[in-house]
């Protein structure tokens, strides 16, 4: 069985050193940039994956060609964190150190459009829905958000609560993973 970095499709750069080494000038740098962007998000979406650890980065198949023997230098693995910030797609948890940040291959409203063009295919709208059911339920097994990470899933639900499409309900959880939402029509 291959791993998730054997079946994921590296594009033509990843194998080109220099792609490595952030590069001076700047309509190449820009262009080199947009192309690890893509690539993060790509990877990100692939796996499934939310959280980037700064500090582990360097380690992970994203950034270190293992083939070609190159790493992404850690200023360049920031500069391109901070192009995917400016666009939307991260956001630091701990916004003082960046060190670790969600990234976000889709954005709340992009996630926020398709969970309620769902709900309303499904007819779900004036009902109300758990968490747990656009997480894991059985509905939404065959849709792209099924076991999207809680913390994205809520971001994104906040997104149709206020564009008045949905109400969040507290849970009574501490980690309020058994509230809901109440979708509108």
């Amino acid at each position: 069985m291959a791993t998730k970095e054997e079946a994921f499709d590296w594009p033509w750069q990843y194998n080109f050193p220099p792609f490595f080494t952030l590069q001076t000038n700047a309509d190449t740098q820009s262009k080199q940039i947009a192309a690890w962007c893509d690539l993060v998000l790509s990877y990100y979406r692939q796996s499934k994956q939310y959280i980037l650890d700064v500090t582990e980065a360097q380690s992970s198949p994203l950034f270190h060609n293992a083939v070609i023997n190159r790493k992404l230098p850690l200023e360049a693995v920031n500069v391109v964190l901070s192009s995917l910030e400016r666009k939307g797609h991260v956001e630091w948890e701990d916004a003082t150190k960046r060190t670790r940040c969600y990234v976000m291959w889709r954005t709340p409203e992009e996630w926020a459009a398709l969970i309620f063009q769902w709900v309303a295919s499904k007819g779900f709208t004036n009902t109300v829905c758990t968490y747990y059911d656009l997480h894991s339920g059985d509905d939404a097994a065959d849709q792209e958000f099924f076991g999207m990470d809680l913390w994205m899933l809520k971001k994104s639900l906040r997104v149709l609560q206020t564009q008045g499409k949905a109400e969040l309900m507290q849970g009574t959880q501490a980690d309020d993973s058994d509230g809901g939402i109440k979708f509108f029509s």
